[in-house]
């Protein structure tokens, strides 16, 4: 078991395809989370009001969350060893239990109305079972944490496949207890939705622990190596921080939008749609998220997997672009919105104009893994989180022209944000991304 190591002929497509696969087959299995959820909530009462409700409960615990996502990424780098595991698993102890606390305080009755209304302005109507969908979402953070942290240590010692499973027992989770309390009828939709993630992440979570258990006692009779000191808290936390940062700026973006498009022409209906239209965009999106590991790990010690991983990049990034057009210009979209998304044809009129806009967002999402996986070979990861600075600035200031100076409907001035935010990222990045490039080609002579 260890990393593995690009040869000089690891990029050729069957080797990609081989190695994107199950990771674009995990990201698939976590994309459909969203819109079998929100096929669910259409369906009960009141459906609009609680899609609305459910997608700014789920934005506000994804911002709450943030810090702990990259875990998994510092453990797959840090643990080594018997110390560098019990010094990581208490950091991410930690971690957990202050998100949880933050959770916990922000649904507050004294609180949760000060944060909802009086900061985000967020309708009325839909205060109440925001509030009880986060209630239900207060085991999500910590969950979140302790899976990915044991996640990284299977990826570490290259059982990922193991990942996979434990996302298929999540999903499976998730819907079950979904469909239950719908069945029921003992909840509202949102508070259903939060109660189905929930679940899911804390199955995955005990799955995830399982399936390490063959790994731990190995990590715990491992010495460290003497010649090189342990990372002391402070190490783990001056490597941690910039990672925690970038996830919190780019999740930031949720509870922003939810913020903004609560003050634009058709606020409910926009708040609603978006959480469906966003789930439909990240099926395809995902395909391309997934390709950033695949880069990393088959570009190669000098580079030399560039050419096959650019040529495999390409035919993904018109594909997946492909399949979203498929579904956003064609009857497909009234198929998807209404007879499997379950919303009225009233509603589904405001999610398909979002979609059609944000057709470009999955070949932009093989663009910037690509960009990141040559980035980080050079091992300096600053340029990334400035990135993830400019797409969050792109959004806020694009929401902000498209809602109060065209006076756009919400739903579409987030797609619009969401575009521009992402051009806006590769921009940034374009510099030092094809500064080596350039170094690559001198290398090799491609």
């Amino acid at each position: 078991m260890g990393s593995i190591n690009a040869q000089d002929d690891s990029a050729t497509p069957g080797t990609i395809f081989r190695f994107w696969w199950p990771l674009a087959a995990t990201w698939l299995m976590m994309s459909v989370e969203g819109p079998l959820i929100a096929a669910i909530i259409a369906r009960l009462a009141e459906p609009t009001l609680n899609l609305a409700a459910y997608g700014v409960a789920f934005s506000l615990a994804l911002i709450i969350e943030a810090p702990i996502i990259m875990i998994m990424s510092a453990s797959v780098a840090l643990v080594k060893d018997r110390e560098s595991f019990r010094r990581l698993r208490l950091f991410t102890f930690v971690l957990n239990g202050a998100l949880t606390f933050v959770i916990v305080i922000a649904v507050l009755p004294g609180v949760f109305p000060v944060l909802a209304s009086g900061l985000l302005h967020l309708p009325e109507a839909i205060l109440d079972n925001i509030q009880l969908a986060m209630i239900l979402l207060i085991p999500w953070p910590a969950a979140i944490g302790y899976r990915r942290f044991y996640q990284g240590i299977l990826i570490r010692y290259n059982l990922t496949r193991r990942v996979a499973y434990g996302t298929v027992l999540r999903v499976t989770s998730m819907a079950c207890t979904a469909l239950a309390f719908a069945h029921l009828g003992i909840l509202p939709g949102a508070a259903v939705g939060g109660a189905a993630l929930s679940a899911g992440v804390v199955a995955e979570a005990v799955a995830s622990r399982l399936m390490a258990a063959g790994v731990v006692p190995q990590l715990r009779k491992t010495e460290p190596q003497h010649q090189v000191p342990p990372m002391s808290y402070g190490d783990i936390t001056r490597f941690y921080y910039p990672l925690a940062l970038t996830s919190l700026i780019m999740l930031g973006v949720h509870p922003m939008m939810a913020f903004l498009v609560g003050q634009s022409r058709y606020a409910v209906e926009s708040l609603a749609v978006l959480p469906v239209v966003n789930s439909l965009a990240l099926i395809f999106r995902s395909m391309g998220i997934s390709y950033q590991e695949v880069s990393i790990a088959l570009l190669g010690t000098r580079g030399e997997g560039w050419p096959g991983l650019k040529t495999f990049g390409i035919f993904l990034a018109i594909a997946s672009a492909a399949g979203l057009g498929l579904v956003a210009f064609t009857p497909a979209a009234d198929f998807w919105f209404c007879a499997v998304s379950g919303m009225k044809p009233d509603l589904a009129r405001f999610a398909i104009p979002p979609t059609k806009i944000l057709v470009l967002m999955p070949a932009l999402a093989v663009f910037l893994s690509v960009q990141r996986a040559v980035i980080v070979h050079t091992g300096a990861t600053g340029p990334i989180t400035w990135a993830t600075v400019a797409e969050f600035a792109g959004v806020v200031l694009m929401l902000l022209i498209g809602i109060h100076w065209l006076d756009m409907v919400g739903a579409t001035a987030a797609a619009v944000a969401f575009i521009a935010g992402r051009f806006a990222a590769h921009a940034s990045l374009m510099k030092p991304y094809l500064r080596t490039i350039r170094t690559f080609a001198c290398r090799h002579g491609f």
